[in-house]
């Protein structure tokens, strides 16, 4: 039986670590939102023949008054181009100048013919300042309702465990894994926004919320089972929580590493558009999961022992 309640210190210690460093990363380089929070026009499109370089991009359509144009290459034939919200007529010019890049100018007769075939428009999104503002808010929100649910659900369905830690506190323990989660989830991203250029979008929001409802399941599942084994447990209560997490943690990680390899599946043969989505919920994954083990149930015991004391 492996002493989890016993070893607390150095689990609590590395998820200290990683939620100070997610700290940092998000006061020194903050979220990298997108569109959908801070309005403007997204155009991703597939060149069919060679991609042109960004500077050709941007030179053919640099008079369109665009605004604070950025031209991202991604995979071998993509490009994500962003732009401030813009008029649909200007959208389709953007089309029609991106199709006639790279062609030769002196086959004009191939150029006409063949210029719906040179570029693949994927996908067009534009969103209002005043909207990317509105959806932030309840973005924001809507994650503060659910942890204040999650404390009152958890606080009522261990209402009749009372002894030696009262119901709520297992509401609030969940919830300190739940921002450990959450924080560590954001933090990542940070990263990933500063260096790789990697946008916070409404999908990574219901990423976040997905993530919130998996990991408070694989914590009530060990918790579940401590409520299970206090009233027949001839141990004190330290032994019957680290009785308890041996009982489930394999089940937990089994559970994980399933889904975990079905997004990983996902997230190398999906399609660019739902790939941060995907990537939000496998780092949540893994992060909800140690919380699950290593943080919300040491953090009751260590409740209980502070009473105590």
């Amino acid at each position: 039986m492996y002493p989890f309640i016993q070893t607390r210190k150095i689990w609590l210690s590395i998820s200290g670590v990683l939620v100070a460093l997610s700290i940092v990363a998000l006061f020194v380089w903050g979220l990298n939102f997108g569109i959908d929070f801070t309005g403007g026009s997204l155009l991703e499109v597939r060149f069919l023949g060679e991609r042109p370089a960004v500077n050709d991009v941007q030179v053919a359509l640099a008079d369109l008054d665009l605004g604070s144009l950025t031209v991202q290459p991604i995979d071998e034939k993509n490009m994500i181009i962003r732009f401030k919200e813009t008029s649909e007529d200007k959208h389709v010019e953007a089309i029609k100048r991106l199709n006639g890049i790279g062609k030769n100018e002196a086959d004009e007769k191939e150029k006409t013919e063949n210029a719906q075939n040179n570029v693949e428009e994927l996908r067009f999104d534009s969103v209002g300042p005043s909207i990317g503002q509105e959806l932030k808010s309840k973005s924001f929100w809507a994650i503060i309702i659910v942890l204040i649910a999650i404390v009152l659900f958890i606080a009522w369905t261990f209402s009749k465990v009372s002894k030696p830690v009262a119901s709520w506190k297992y509401g609030v323990a969940a919830t300190v894994a739940l921002f450990h989660d959450v924080i560590i989830t954001l933090g990542v991203f940070a990263v990933l926004g500063h260096f790789y250029n990697m946008e916070i979008n409404t999908p990574f929001v219901a990423a976040i919320l997905t993530l919130l409802g998996y990991s408070v399941n694989d914590t009530i599942v060990v918790f579940d089972r401590i409520r299970e084994n206090l009233p027949k447990s001839h141990e004190d209560f330290e032994n019957t929580v680290n009785t308890s997490i041996n009982q489930t943690w394999g089940r937990s990680i089994n559970t994980s590493m399933t889904v975990i390899l079905a997004l990983v599946a996902i997230i190398i043969f999906g399609g660019s558009t739902i790939r941060d989505f995907v990537l939000a919920l496998t780092i949540g994954v893994f992060v909800g999961t140690y919380s699950s083990i290593f943080v919300a149930s040491p953090i009751i015991v260590i409740w209980e022992k502070f009473k105590k004391d």
